[in-house]
């Protein structure tokens, strides 16, 4: 990290709200990070038969996370150790290592979004929406390429916050406007299925529902919140601190419904290539384009009555 040029008074120094926000940050982020690992080895010893495009994307999601993570430590590192003596470092040049960090989120929430597209399309049998969510998370990625290259070549932060806000704001808006697409139209779908279905699928349906909502709304809030905190609070690092929890959202609720896959209302649910919102995958467990869902009723002397109903949906 270079220090900033010119002569004259340093800069007043609010620790709390730099290094300390960034600090903790890095910590929830860590906590998040923790949290996948223990999914992922979960996911991968109760799931083994499922679809290996799944397993694939999990691998993939997990490695850029920890990419990030190595990022962002590297950063903290800097802040807290290297330029313990030089606070003014911080409006300074910051180290690569979060320029990097800002790649690694955008790949992780691309490829979160770009899966989710794909399944709304084996869903509804129609591209015009999927292609219409590929298309911004494709614009997401070139965004986040784009600050990253901006970055690496700018002298300090004051210099980005000055030339190129408008490219980070631009950045988290098209991600918060295609999680909201996204989450409707899973919504949309789901409500779909619902018509015609029997009590037991349309209970599933409606948790289903409420799923979508919860964590669709979760990314895209927290979206709107990186542009509101980054436009009131750019002389501090708050909104830096909530960008490298971000990423995390995405690659967490990723795996959360994969290892959840039962209703707590005596009705295990086994759901195959079903849609579900932005931040949460139902992996594929067969080979078509349907839904397979599974239904075990439980009775108190411990047998079960089980009926299945598959179907393209």
């Amino acid at each position: 990290m270079d220090a900033s040029a010119g002569s004259g008074p340093a800069p007043e120094f609010n620790g709390n709200a730099t290094i300390g926000a960034y600090q903790i940050g890095v910590l929830v982020s860590f906590l998040l990070l923790g949290i996948q690992v223990m999914q992922c080895y979960v996911y991968y010893t109760r799931f083994p038969d499922d679809s290996k495009r799944i397993k694939a994307l999990v691998i993939f999601v997990l490695s850029m996370e920890l990419a990030h993570a190595i990022c962002i430590s590297h950063t903290l590192y800097s802040f807290t150790i290297l330029d313990f003596t030089h606070p003014e470092r911080l409006i300074g040049r910051l180290p690569k290592s979060i320029d990097a960090a800002v790649f690694f989120s955008g790949l992780i929430e691309t490829a979160v979004q770009s899966f989710f597209s794909y399944r709304i399309h084996v869903v509804s049998k129609r591209w015009l929406i999927p292609c219409f969510i590929w298309f911004l998370a494709t614009l997401r990625m070139g965004l986040s390429i784009a600050v990253f290259v901006v970055t690496l070549g700018l002298p300090s932060l004051d210099s980005y916050l000055v030339q190129w806000s408008w490219l980070s704001i631009f950045l988290w808006v098209v991600g918060g406007a295609t999680d909201l697409l996204t989450t409707v139209a899973l919504c949309v779908v789901l409500h779909m299925q619902r018509k015609g279905a029997q009590q037991r699928t349309a209970l599933v349906v409606d948790q289903l529902i409420v799923w979508t909502v919860e964590t669709g709304v979760l990314t895209c809030a927290f979206q709107t919140s990186l542009v509101a905190l980054y436009i009131t609070q750019k002389e501090n690092m708050i909104w830096l601190a909530a960008f490298v929890i971000s990423s995390r959202l995405y690659s967490n609720s990723l795996l959360a419904r994969q290892v959840l896959r039962s209703m707590k209302a005596g009705v295990e649910v086994s759901l195959q290539s079903m849609p579900s919102a932005p931040g949460v995958v139902i992996p594929s467990t067969g080979s078509g384009n349907g839904v397979g869902l599974e239904f075990s009723t439980k009775f108190a002397q411990g047998t079960a009555y089980s009926r299945s109903r598959e179907g393209d949906v």
